[in-house]
């Protein structure tokens, strides 16, 4: 299991708005992530807790590979192309992810 880590990493100073196209959905604890085709590079995007999307009104299994989504992130201090998103857009529906 991969160790949980806390959100210090992510640049929160420079919020990045990535359109793209899901390559990969991975829905496990403790966050779901995401590939993302976005800005001619894939993302590694890590949403939230499994629990909150769901209770949020976007589980985990509503996304999909070739799904176009929006997502609002920060960016990794130690990897560029590993993004925390902190809102998403998905088959028409916004939610906050923090």
């Amino acid at each position: 299991a991969a160790a949980h880590h806390g959100w210090s990493g992510y640049d929160e100073t420079k919020p990045v708005t990535l359109n793209g196209t899901i390559q990969q959905v991975t829905a496990q604890n403790p966050h779901a992530t995401i590939k993302l085709g976005a800005e001619n590079k894939v993302w590694t995007v890590v949403l939230a807790p499994l629990s909150r999307m769901d209770s949020r009104g976007l589980p985990a299994n509503r996304l999909k590979v070739g799904d176009a989504v929006t997502v609002v992130a920060y960016v990794s201090k130690s990897d560029p192309t590993e993004a925390r998103a902190e809102r998403i857009t998905a088959d028409g529906i916004t939610i906050e992810l923090r």
